[in-house]
């Protein structure tokens, strides 16, 4: 028999963190579809800024017993995470993203994963696959969104044992974005001592909607990154499996066009065309190392061309403002108990 048929698992809840988006409520249909073991409860953490009356969900009729709606501070997805994960006695507690689609065994594979699950285990992620177009190559956001089925350790889809969480504190608040907050988990975590695996369960993400300058709003995680560099080490993107990206090259390219804009004011023409040029070569080489792999529709090329114009500068600002406002974070001890002093709860409904 297999373990769908023989393993009901320890008891979980599930921790839903939304700002009320329509596909929310495909969380809660495909959790339906999956069937039993079911979880305890299904917290949904109602993080709107402003709501105006109740999540616009519909509440599947055989899990309404289930489900739990619990306020939000508006703080991005770690505090939201925070007040889900505390509103919630169970000893595991799965964490899913209100975009994502879990599978049609996701129930029975968690339980079998939750079981699996040694004592010194405490974490498990899910597998993320992204679903891509067929016919044509993906886009740059495409092939962003894709990126998420290697990532290691994501809250698309992570079950934590409630003790490491409590052993470490939960979420660091201090990341406001849906961006490293879980690495940063995850690295504490396994400082604390425990151990984190990947189970069988699959969950699939949709690549959603977005407009044209979303790599240019992206570029906000570049601050991010520097409170994990203060708080973990230069070296923890080898640690959490994470790529470094390009940051160096954008803030070459910015250095080169900011200098060429001084020399122009200064009436250094020659040394003005020079920074110039390096900054169109690099600007250039940015935009085809984004243009070649994609589509290249004529959509996409112009999307490309006007972005990787405006990655750089935004980038550069990005780190340059983490760098202000981090400087004096300290870095973390070995994790246990350093979560503990930087969040704080949220307020249940």
């Amino acid at each position: 028999m297999n373990d769908r048929a023989t393993s009901a698992g320890p008891p979980y809840a599930v921790v839903v963190p939304t700002l009320g988006r329509p596909s929310l409520g495909g969380v809660l249909r495909a959790l339906e579809k999956a069937g039993e073991p079911r979880p305890r409860r299904i917290v949904l953490v109602d993080d709107r800024r402003r709501p105006h009356g109740p999540l616009p969900v519909g509440i599947p009729a055989s899990l309404r017993a289930l489900v739990e709606v619990v306020r939000g501070g508006a703080a991005g997805p770690a505090a939201a995470r925070n007040a889900g994960w505390r509103a919630a006695p169970e000893p595991w507690i799965a964490f899913l993203d209100d975009d994502v689609v879990p599978g049609p065994f996701w129930t029975a594979d968690l339980a079998a994963d939750l079981a699996r699950a040694g004592p010194n285990v405490g974490g498990v992620q899910g597998r993320i696959d992204v679903p891509l177009p067929p016919g044509r190559r993906a886009t740059d956001w495409e092939r962003t969104t894709a990126g998420l089925a290697t990532a290691r350790w994501i809250t698309a889809d992570m079950a934590y044992r409630r003790a490491a969480l409590e052993a470490v504190g939960g979420f660091d608040e201090r990341f406001p974005r849906a961006f490293r907050e879980d690495a940063d988990l995850a690295l504490r975590v396994e400082a604390a001592g425990w151990t984190l695996i990947t189970g069988r369960r699959r969950t699939s993400h949709p690549v959603r909607p977005v407009s044209r300058w979303v790599s240019v709003r992206t570029q906000a995680g570049n601050a991010d990154d520097v409170l994990m560099s203060r708080i973990h080490g230069r070296d923890w993107w080898a640690r959490a499996g994470a790529p470094r990206g390009r940051l160096p090259l954008h803030l070459a390219i910015t250095a080169a066009g900011a200098a060429g804009a001084l020399c122009a004011l200064g009436g250094r023409r020659r040394a003005a065309a020079v920074c110039a040029g390096l900054w169109l070569a690099g600007t250039a080489e940015f935009a085809v190392a984004r243009i070649r792999p994609g589509p290249r529709t004529r959509e996409e090329i112009t999307t490309m061309a006007a972005s990787s114009a405006v990655i750089p500068p935004m980038a550069t600002a990005h780190w340059l403002a983490g760098l202000t406002r981090h400087r004096n974070v300290p870095p973390s001890v070995a994790g246990a108990g350093y979560g503990e002093r930087r969040v704080t709860s949220g307020v249940r409904a």
